[in-house]
């Protein structure tokens, strides 16, 4: 097994195993189990377990942050764009093993503790809150809403990720709704 190949598997086994029961309680044999790959070539690849996080944590944000424009690129108004980022994320709560987002259950297991994940989490958010920005510069809309948008979805994730419950996206898309009439112009 190539290179390449090797890291996508073990990268896919931590990706269930890491989101599905939390970074701590799942070891390198856990990974090599699931994966295939043997524990030689994993520490090859990945010479320390928060090198492994890291990289499931960077491969997840490509793809989430892919799945979120497509979805919003769908509308075709701005504000739409906008309140599409909350339909996405309801949908995204409903998905089979919905577990939370997955850079806040790393930090809240790591953060304190690791340098490099706590970096891949706040990188992840700046991601969000600058397409959030975007979003919002397109609508015409005062600088200050994203970070107020930004504040509704997470909370609608951290809730969402407690509950096992989709309501918060429709609770806070509704809440964006009025934000946004509250600030045209």
């Amino acid at each position: 097994m190539d290179s390449a190949t090797a890291r996508e598997q073990a990268l896919d086994a931590a990706e269930e195993l890491f989101y599905g029961r939390g970074v701590q309680s799942v070891g390198m044999d856990d990974i090599r189990g699931a994966s295939g790959v043997s524990l030689k070539r994993l520490y090859q690849l990945f010479p320390a377990k928060e090198q492994l996080v890291e990289a499931y944590l960077e491969r997840r944000d490509v793809r989430w942050r892919r799945r979120l424009a497509e979805h919003v690129e769908r509308s075709a108004d701005p504000g739409e764009r906008i309140l599409a980022v909350f339909d996405w994320l309801e949908r995204w709560f409903g998905e089979d093993g919905f577990r939370g987002c997955a850079w806040i259950n790393s930090y809240g297991e790591l953060g304190a503790t690791s340098d490099r994940v706590a970096a891949q989490v706040r990188a992840h958010k700046r991601a969000f809150g600058d397409y959030l920005d975007a979003l919002v510069a397109e609508a015409g809309l005062p600088d200050a809403l994203a970070g107020q948008l930004f504040l509704l979805a997470e909370g609608a994730m951290v809730t969402a990720g407690i509950t096992g419950e989709t309501r918060p996206a429709a609770q806070a898309r509704e809440a964006a709704r009025t934000l946004m009439a509250a600030t045209r112009p």
